[in-house]
């Protein structure tokens, strides 16, 4: 590097005030040793971390000096086409020049809108001299162009880019080259040339190290999804994220789906055409591990293959919370939840989407009320966690959700824990059950707390009976926490999504937000998820509400009476983790709506 470029660059950066002259001073003696010149790279990257200069801004501002293209990256909203183009490029290189790429934070990205002999590379540091050999490494084009990318849009790509490798994935890759395809123009599926395939191939090592690899990244979901071509990804979900574990080539996905059939319970590998349910049951790190299998037809434009989508959902009963305090719930809403689940009868209700952590929530609420002189039975399709001391019902063709609800009415049960009310039938049965001295737990699919009840009111059940039955109706949501080893303050905070979530623009001066950075720790910047919630409990003014409502139940009049007595909306709730550095207003806001 050249004293002047490298004049130019700080220069500029002291002209446009974004760092000081003293900074250069004070750090420079720190880096230069047996007087050799550093590179603009190293002095800018000690500057940013040491004076906390906005990262962004710096590299903004010098991509606009040297006229660098600069673009905006949303990686959930690229296409599956756009993906699958990065990452063929990605590994065509040796595996040197992609641990390269990576550490450099750079990826190519697209071919040049209007010349397409031009690829166009993308970098969170376009000046750093050490990205130009990795870039001519590339095969397929001779012209490049440089854009810069903000270092944590250009992080999260890689990560979706980036397969995880390992020995184990290699082995089988190289299985897998050496077997030859079967007959592409066969419409019917032929079984003996599938398992002939399969025989050949390590595609049963391949599933079982899947179901494994899941467990200890404690994934919570195993997608395996067909592609053309015979390709077949499979991913993770990882903190609520669908994350690409590996992607399987040259083996048809219907010998996939065949190995996974073969490994379940209750599920029919010859029949293609329907929905089917099984599970696996594996020892794994000297712990006994359930699988839940779903298998669902799909569509594809290779119109004459047979298709299927499967999802395996993990169940390690370890993860089964067992203690309340455990939870995370906020104050209030601890102390409301707690005070309604130790009544002698009536209902709580959780609500929320699939993934929203009803069922955690459940189970830790029985595990608390729990003991040798209650009868405690639970109706769930599928159940999920198996728990010690509970009675919980195996459904079957021959009894029905509704035949054991009702059958349960005889059984002497002191705690009822009814899976979902799905119907008139079953919210009747379970508000009955709450009315006539049972404490029963359920849930729902609601927004929020208040938007149960018009739901319970909806699918006719009276509203003098909804006024006396429940106890609690409790909505939450999961988002992900921020990694504690690598999170920093927010250098740019986006004032419209803290705004989203109840903050006022005074608030943002006082206010420490922080952001996602990234690290071996963790998965881009968070690890985990915390349960944000808006604990409805029934006041006498809020039963009262509830009984005098006519045509419709008064939601506002609901959450107002509420939020008087000290709830938290799910928003109000979300704030506080952000405020207290567990979470980003950008993750409150994709798991609530807006009031």
């Amino acid at each position: 590097m050249t004293s002047k470029s490298y004049n130019r660059i700080i220069d500029h950066l002291l002209h446009k005030q974004i760092i000081q002259e003293r900074m250069v001073q004070e750090i420079l003696p720190q880096l230069q040793e047996n007087g050799k010149q550093i590179s603009t790279h190293t002095l800018l990257e000690a500057l940013i971390d040491k004076y906390q200069i906005d990262r962004h801004t710096a590299f903004s501002t010098i991509s606009a000096l040297y006229a660098f293209k600069q673009i905006r990256i949303d990686v959930d909203k690229l296409g599956d086409e756009q993906i699958d183009f990065i990452r063929k490029l990605y590994y065509d290189y040796s595996e040197e020049t992609r641990e390269a790429m990576a550490q450099k934070k750079m990826l190519p990205f697209r071919p040049h809108e209007t010349n397409r002999n031009i690829l166009l590379f993308i970098a969170a540091d376009p000046i750093d001299r050490d990205i130009y050999p990795l870039i001519r490494q590339t095969k397929d084009y001779s012209q490049f162009e440089v854009a810069y990318v903000r270092l944590e849009e250009i992080e999260e790509l890689i990560q979706r880019v980036a397969y995880i490798e390992n020995e184990f994935l290699k082995e089988i890759e190289e299985s897998l080259s050496n077997v030859e395809m079967m007959d592409e123009d066969s419409i019917q599926v032929d079984e003996a040339a599938l398992d002939a395939e399969i025989n050949r191939s390590m595609l049963t090592n391949l599933i079982e190290g899947a179901l494994v690899e899941a467990v200890r990244k404690s994934a919570s979901d195993i997608h395996f999804v067909p592609q053309i071509n015979n390709v077949t990804h499979i991913h993770f979900r990882i903190d609520g994220k669908l994350q690409l574990w590996h992607s399987l080539e040259k083996i048809k996905p219907e010998a996939v789906a065949a190995v996974i059939k073969d490994r379940s319970k209750n599920i029919d590998r010859f029949d293609r055409s329907i929905a089917q349910d099984g599970f696996i049951q594996r020892k794994i790190d000297g712990y006994f591990i359930r699988f839940r299998v779903s298998v669902l037809p799909i569509v594809s434009t290779e119109f004459h293959r047979s298709m299927e989508s499967i999802v395996i959902r993990v169940l390690d009963d370890r993860k089964v919370i067992v203690n309340l305090d455990e939870l995370g719930l906020q104050k209030q809403a601890a102390d409301d939840f707690r005070k309604a689940i130790v009544q002698p009868q009536g209902m709580v209700i959780l609500t929320g989407p699939t993934g929203s952590g009803k069922s955690t929530t459940l189970v830790a609420a029985l595990q608390t009320v729990k003991d040798d002189s209650k009868n405690i039975l639970t109706v769930e399709e599928p159940v999920e966690y198996l728990i010690n001391g509970v009675r919980q019902l195996r459904l079957s063709p021959k009894m029905s959700f509704e035949q054991a609800l009702r059958s349960i009415l005889r059984h002497d049960p002191d705690i009822v824990m009814v899976g979902e009310m799905r119907d008139l039938q079953t919210a009747n049965i379970g508000v009955a059950l709450a009315n006539t001295g049972h404490l029963t737990f359920s849930t729902l699919h609601t927004n929020d707390a208040p938007s149960a009840i018009s739901r319970l009111y909806m699918l006719g059940v009276e509203t003098f009976l909804i006024a006396n039955a429940i106890n609690l109706v409790m909505a939450q949501r999961l988002v992900r926490k921020l990694c504690p080893h690598c999170k920093r303050p927010s250098r740019e905070i986006d004032a419209d999504m803290a705004f989203r979530i109840g903050f006022k623009p005074q608030d943002l001066e006082s206010t420490t937000i922080y952001e996602p950075v990234g690290c071996s720790e963790c998965y881009g910047g968070y690890k985990g998820r915390v349960a944000i919630m808006e604990a409805l409990y029934f006041t006498k003014e809020i039963r009262h509400i509830i009984i005098n409502s006519k045509d419709s139940v008064d939601e506002e009049a609901i959450r107002d009476c509420a939020i008087q007595n000290g709830m938290l909306t799910l928003r109000e709730s979300g704030k506080r983790r952000v405020l207290n550095g567990i979470t980003t207003c950008e993750e409150i806001v994709a798991a609530t709506t807006d009031a």
